[in-house]
């Protein structure tokens, strides 16, 4: 009979254990039913949810998505989920304001994680507006315009709060329009080099002098490009209408570039990296990945392709397999195409053609059509709230 207090204590234990154990299982399906309501792809947003601890959980984790927090909270409560709330919203109080970002270099690499020996996982070229959401050491995790997250080293960007942002996008500034260019250090072409340049690259004008334009660089440095080397920002952005001609001539001009795994820019690419570059060059903000594009844009049948529009491989879905999209190329006209794999090259649909690649033809899945009147204008550069 002594063993019986024990006896009930270890049932009321059990009980508790798997009440709690219950309660996080809730917690959990709710945090995630809240992700896939308001973000699904955890290359553009961050969610890093978690629970712990027992009655009440500790809810904590760090998330961007301040609107899905709120969701989350309001439905741990409405269940009568006991919690403490230690979620963090970034951009990170450390940030001390300074939650923006001006790309400091020609090409900057963005990797997966912070550290240098991490996957590449995108590009962006000088003067892309960044977002920043925290710092780790020397790192900033940061988000491009076409939302992508990684994690780029300090010596990559500068930073700036709200006021020095807004300032940058009210001045005048130039966008380089040659594939490549070097800023000098006076208006001499013999002068010492400050920076290389690629095409897209966004800087400050300065000054003039004689052919010369003055830049100024976002880490206060400053230099000369000769005047044909660009156009006016603002010029460039608004007279961008996105066309067969335009994209056929950005495309073309990038053959035999080599591939590039997580490349975005005119010197190296991978194939998303090569669309969103030439359509980039023409005023049209990209989803950054292959399988990211393939949701914009309106659904074209492989008989009604046009030039310009979208292709897509992988594997086609059916009742049993997801599609999943893998590559992504540009069409040309007459079964061609234009894409890159191992370079920029052009290949062919046709079985005919002595440019017919096999392994494109049966690993076709779709195409997507972007240059229509019903065009999604939020697309733009000129429309981007970063721009």
């Amino acid at each position: 009979m002594k063993s019986l207090p024990w006896l009930g204590l270890a049932c009321g234990l059990l009980v508790w254990t798997c009440t709690v154990q219950s309660g996080r299982i809730q917690a959990e399906a709710l945090a995630e039913k809240v992700h896939q309501q308001f973000c699904p792809d955890k290359r553009v947003c961050i969610w890093d949810v978690s629970f712990s601890g027992g009655k009440p959980l500790i809810l904590s984790g760090s998330t961007n998505l301040p609107d899905a927090k709120a969701q989350l909270v309001h439905q741990l409560r409405e269940a009568g989920i006991p919690f403490i709330d230690s979620l963090q919203v970034f951009p990170a109080a450390e940030l001390e304001g300074k939650c923006f970002g001006l790309v400091n270099v020609s090409v900057c690499n963005i990797r997966s994680e912070p550290r240098h020996s991490a996957e590449l996982a995108t590009q962006a070229i000088m003067g892309t507006p960044l977002r920043i959401f925290e710092q780790q050491g020397d790192w900033y995790r940061v988000q491009t315009p076409d939302q992508y997250i990684g994690w780029l080293d300090t010596g990559g960007l500068i930073t700036l709060d709200s006021l020095a942002f807004n300032h940058w996008r009210r001045s005048g500034r130039v966008i380089v329009s040659d594939e490549f260019c070097t800023a000098k250090s006076s208006p001499d072409p013999g002068s010492f080099p400050v920076s290389d340049l690629v095409s897209g690259c966004i800087l400050e004008k300065s000054g003039e002098e004689g052919g010369f334009i003055q830049v100024s660089f976002p880490d206060g440095r400053t230099g000369y490009l000769a005047k044909e080397h660009t156009r006016p920002f603002g010029e460039w952005e608004n007279d961008r209408i996105p066309g067969w001609q335009q994209l056929f001539h950005s495309a073309t001009a990038l053959l035999g570039r080599p591939y590039l795994w997580g490349g975005t820019s005119v010197k190296a690419m991978d194939c998303s990296g090569f669309t969103k570059t030439v359509f980039f060059e023409n005023g049209l903000i990209l989803p950054r990945d292959a399988s990211q594009q393939v949701r914009v844009g309106e659904d074209v049948q492989k008989d009604s392709i046009q030039k310009g529009d979208l292709l897509f491989f992988g594997r086609k879905g059916s009742t049993d397999v997801r599609e999943k999209i893998t590559h992504v190329a540009i069409y040309l006209g007459e079964g061609t195409f234009i894409h890159c794999s191992g370079q920029v090259k052009i290949e062919s649909l046709d079985p005919e053609s002595p440019l017919y690649s096999e392994y494109r033809d049966t690993t076709f899945v779709r195409a997507k059509r972007l240059l229509t009147p019903s065009l999604d204008h939020n697309m733009l550069v000129r429309n981007h709230p970063l721009y």
